[in-house]
């Protein structure tokens, strides 16, 4: 495989995983296109024209040197030091979680994908749309001034191939706890079973014994669930604070997140919400793993290192941990 296929792969799969569905997904990408084609032709000029195909504005492809890939250096924060290590590994590529380069630079794109999910759990979009909208502004704004290409450049001049994943890996999290909510939906009935249920994940466990497992932020695990939603997991970074209101109206009485800020927990606890965080690193280990585990499917070697929880699920019988 060559980077572009392996980045193709990636926004394959997180299409798949998206929880809004994949149509939904195909239909934003025609309304991109759509939006093009009424713009005049100067604001043609600065139009990112990969979002006609690529729904998730965070993963990029950063460097491509066009080698074969047999050898891939993986983790959620690769930069300098990362691409420094991997010339000296003879490391064909670099795959990053946390969005560098352009994908920084455009992270606050994707959090619309935040409202749509919301919207299933019984917000009404518009309200949705309306409470996160200063939220993504505010992001937009955070980013500006960050020298998002600096580890690009030294992709660049090592001639190292390098690419990030990130809303595609989020979503392969974010549906893989999913489904393990529904597939254990009669069980869950008090937050602490949701928390047990979490620790019996692999990434979550091993992350426990180094204090980054799951934790809970607000609320006790002594209270029932209520209705359990996965809204923090992906879409960027963390949405408003505004939203818990919002939630606790929607009767969402439990929610699943990577992390959370005090003025978050806060707000969730004003809300009468229960909180969990998962664990940021541990949770981006989940999604990057399963990708990861595609790539080992096709014979690709995997060094993990920069926080990621190497588990590999092409064997079930066999976990790895690789750190």
């Amino acid at each position: 495989m060559n980077i572009q296929q392996i980045f193709d792969l990636a926004i394959k799969l997180g299409m798949e995983n998206d929880l809004r569905g994949k149509n939904a997904v195909l239909k934003n990408l025609k309304r991109t296109k759509d939006k093009y084609e009424k713009m005049s032709k100067d604001e043609r000029e600065d139009f990112d024209v990969e979002k006609f195909t690529n729904p998730y504005s965070d993963s990029r492809i950063l460097h491509d040197t066009k080698k074969e890939i047999k050898k891939i250096l993986a983790g959620i924060d690769m930069e300098g030091p990362e691409l420094l290590l991997a010339k000296d590994l003879g490391v064909d590529l670099v795959i990053a979680h946390h969005p560098e380069g352009k994908g920084l630079a455009d992270l606050s794109d994707v959090m619309h994908l935040q409202a749509e999910v919301l919207a299933q759990y019984g917000i009404p979009i518009n309200i949705a749309e309306s409470v996160l909208r200063p939220r993504i502004s505010e992001v937009s704004r955070g980013v500006n001034a960050i020298n998002h290409n600096r580890a690009v450049d030294f992709a660049r001049i090592l001639n190292i191939g390098f690419m990030n994943a990130h809303t595609p890996c989020d979503n392969l999290v974010a549906k893989f706890i999913f489904d393990l909510l529904e597939k254990n939906k009669s069980k869950l009935e008090y937050v602490d079973d949701v928390l047990k249920l979490l620790k019996s994940i692999p990434e979550y466990a091993l992350a426990t014994k180094i204090e980054g497992g799951p934790t809970l932020f607000a609320g006790s695990r002594d209270n029932r669930c209520g209705k359990i939603a996965v809204t923090e997991i992906t879409g960027g970074t963390e949405g408003s604070p505004a939203i818990y209101e919002k939630m606790a109206h929607a009767g969402i009485g439990t929610i699943i997140g990577m992390h959370l800020s005090e003025k978050h927990k806060d707000a969730a606890e004003k809300a009468h919400i229960n909180a969990i965080v998962a664990g940021h690193m541990s949770s981006d280990s989940i999604g990057v793993n399963l990708f990861m585990d595609e790539l080992e499917k096709r014979g690709i070697e995997i060094i993990p290192c920069s926080g990621l929880i190497r588990v590999s699920r092409v064997k079930k019988s066999k976990h790895t941990n690789n750190r």
